[in-house]
């Protein structure tokens, strides 16, 4: 037999040659020696690492989005409470629908010389990047602002989904390994929370100035030089003044062209360094199943439904202490001048600790790693709303850095589990990942988009009064209820919906040894499979 010609083109098919039609016997098939396989399907630490970094820019907008877009719309863009709420619910509504339209698609795709997956996010990140511009950029007219700002974000969601969800299920088709998928995924969450990190730190770096106390200089008037006018009234005016508005805009304008260039660096390192492979399990003669079928039997997944549902709530709650942290540190605690450095500290702990999480599931498995590590952040969260002062603040961020990374990095080392358990109780169903993916971003980013709704719509009822500098006591009492109390009745519904899940570490052990044998039978022929379809 003559060596295998190199690859000519990005994507990697699993070969699917006639030759394989000369072994009517399994001896033949098999006669490589075991370990063979593994190594066929072995990622090198390039190959993950530029995987892991094609993820990091969605985090790293989506570290700024979390953390300032609210305040943005508030106090820079000036829309009201109650808009400002419409655009983030609307706004992540309508990015959790695009994710199943885009996850149909997807599986409608053909095979090209990159891939299947990958022309989807080439294709759509330049868009992203001008989109999310305009998201920080404030429009010269006033009354036409809550279009503009629900428009783009709208169209920013519905980007970045054409963007995450095939590279979400890209991690199937990386190798058929779970090992190797669980290392690569190791290698995603790390770099993930870095970029989380390096958004939160170039967003909350660049435009800490427009929310200081430099802008607040009543604390330096006294009540005679304020004149006729309240107290109250003079300070508003003096926050909104031209030359603040206009520092204000510019620097949100800078960390917009900062992420949007961090944006097109990555994506442009993970299509030269990552590989996408065809499916290795399922013949090309497999009779393709309609996707409403395919659906159906999807959503019929117990192990899918019980893990979607439990995190759904977990992220609920951690993106509420996101989108309300910035507030809180500013209006509820007065620690307005250390935000942004609050916010790095979390962030660190969250990237040291992903190893320290990927070394615990591979010692104690995933699910137990999902409880220890998630319920870490409920009494620390507590704790810094009754004991609200600066070193309670960062040993509070140092721990809940260590929930931040079990929440990013559970859920997406357990669906690829939960896709191999449903090729084996399906095993005649192909290119249905897309599904599993799009739908559990769907399920959490429209659970995360009424949180944040509801969320403004509180300080709105509070009395939130746009742009002050100081706020009333109501709102204060709001956002302590928003990041103490609310977070951990989500966190711990989540986690009592998780006790369902039902692929503990023997049942998936169990599960890589059935595909392991699954792939192997690969090499029996395109009639013999028809055969035994029919049958």
């Amino acid at each position: 037999m003559h060596a295998q010609e190199p690859a000519m083109a990005k994507g990697e098919r699993v070969p699917h040659t006639p030759a394989r039609k000369l072994f009517k016997t399994p001896e033949p098939a098999f006669n490589k020696p075991p370990h063979q396989t593994v190594l066929d399907q072995r990622l090198s630490f390039c190959s993950k690492l530029c995987f892991a970094i094609g993820g990091a820019p969605n985090q790293v907008a989506g570290s700024a989005t979390a953390f300032f877009l609210q305040i943005y719309l508030l106090d820079v863009a000036q829309i009201n409470p109650f808009q400002a709420s419409m655009v983030l619910f609307i706004g992540k509504a309508w990015g959790a629908m695009t994710d199943p339209v885009v996850g149909f698609f997807i599986t409608k795709s053909k095979w090209t010389r990159i891939g299947r997956l990958m022309p989807w996010m080439v294709g759509c990140t330049p868009f992203v990047v001008v989109s999310y511009f305009y998201l920080w950029f404030v429009p010269p007219f006033t009354n036409g602002r809550f279009i503009w700002y629900l428009g783009f974000y709208c169209l920013y969601q519905t980007l970045i989904t054409c963007f995450h969800v095939p590279y979400s299920a890209l991690t199937m088709f990386l190798s058929a390994d779970q090992k190797e998928r669980d290392s690569a995924t190791a290698y995603r969450m790390t770099l993930e929370v870095l970029g989380t990190l390096v958004g939160a730190a170039i967003q909350g770096q660049i435009v800490a100035s427009a929310h200081t106390l430099k802008h607040c200089p009543h604390h330096n008037m006294s009540t005679g030089h304020l004149g006729n006018g309240s107290g109250a009234e003079i300070v508003k005016r003096i926050v909104h003044s031209q030359d603040f508005l206009s520092h204000a805009k510019e620097v949100y304008m800078i960390a917009a062209g900062v992420i949007g260039g961090v944006f097109l660096i990555c994506t442009v390192v993970m299509f030269l360094g990552v590989k996408e492979r065809d499916d290795p399990y399922i013949s090309k003669t497999e009779k393709q199943i309609p996707f409403h079928k395919g659906f159906i039997l999807v959503m019929r997944h117990s192990p899918y439904l019980s893990l979607t549902a439990a995190f759904l709530f977990i992220s609920v709650a951690i993106q509420l202490v996101q989108s309300n942290f910035v507030l809180f540190c500013t209006y509820a605690v007065d620690l307005r001048d250390h935000f942004q450095n609050i916010v790095l500290t979390i962030l660190v702990s969250a990237v040291v600790s992903i190893p320290l999480w990927q070394w615990f599931l591979e010692r104690f498995g995933k699910k137990t790693a999902a409880f220890c590590g998630i319920t870490w952040i409920m009494p620390f969260t507590v704790m810094l709303v009754f004991i609200p002062n600066l070193v309670v603040a960062y040993v509070v961020a140092v721990s809940s850095g260590l929930s931040v990374a079990a929440s990013l990095l559970l859920p997406w080392s357990m669906l690829p589990d939960v896709v191999d358990d449903f090729r084996l109780a399906n095993p005649h169903c192909k290119g249905f990942e897309a599904i599993f993916y799009s739908f559990y971003v769907f399920f959490t980013k429209f659970a995360a988009g009424i949180s944040l709704g509801v969320s403004t719509l509180c300080l709105e009822f509070a009395g939130y009064d746009t742009g002050a500098c100081r706020q009333p006591a109501q709102v204060a009492y709001t956002l302590k209820l928003l990041i103490g109390a609310a977070p951990v009745a989500f966190i711990v519904t989540g986690l009592l919906i998780l006790l369902l899940y039902p692929i503990s570490e023997d049942v998936r052990l169990r599960n890589k040894l059935c595909l392991e044998e699954l792939r192997k039978q690969g090499s029996i022929s395109s009639r013999t499979l028809e055969d035994l379809s029919n049958a």
